[in-house]
């Protein structure tokens, strides 16, 4: 039987992209993303709840996402769900759920953004959708 492990969120960025560089020098992009869920309790009380997430791009999409995303800007991202652990100064487990993106969109129509490969300019006729080229991550 086949498995699926595929994530989409669309949020806003809680802060500015961190890029960074691999060993072997491959760039790895991560944000972090707010999603908003508005609900109505039993008691007649509206109440609003803020879930984050880390998204994490790998390579020619992390260098795209690290240029044009910045904190604020509605973002779609969609990839796959990963548990990473490392062991913390103090010799505890540590674990964080990250989603790694295969393709991040960007929604608001601020600034500029990639068209292609190679090529840029103004995201003002809409959405910009940006796909990761390998699964070398």
């Amino acid at each position: 039987m086949a498995s699926l492990n595929k994530v989409i969120i669309i949020g806003n960025l809680g802060s500015e992209p961190e890029m960074r560089f691999t060993p072997t020098g491959k760039p790895v992009t991560s944000f972090r993303v707010a999603t908003n869920r508005v609900h109505t309790t039993a008691e007649g009380e509206r109440k609003e709840e803020t879930e984050w997430f880390t998204v994490v791009a790998w390579n020619k999409l992390a260098e795209q996402c690290n240029q044009f995303l910045n904190k604020g800007r509605l973002v779609y991202a969609e990839g796959r769900l990963h548990m990473r652990t490392w062991e913390g100064q103090d010799g505890q487990t540590r674990s964080s759920l990250e989603v790694i993106a295969n393709r991040v969109v960007f929604l608001d129509r601020k600034g500029a953004a990639p068209l292609s490969e190679g090529e840029t300019g103004a995201a003002e006729a809409g959405p910009v959708d940006v796909e990761a080229e390998d699964a070398g991550y």
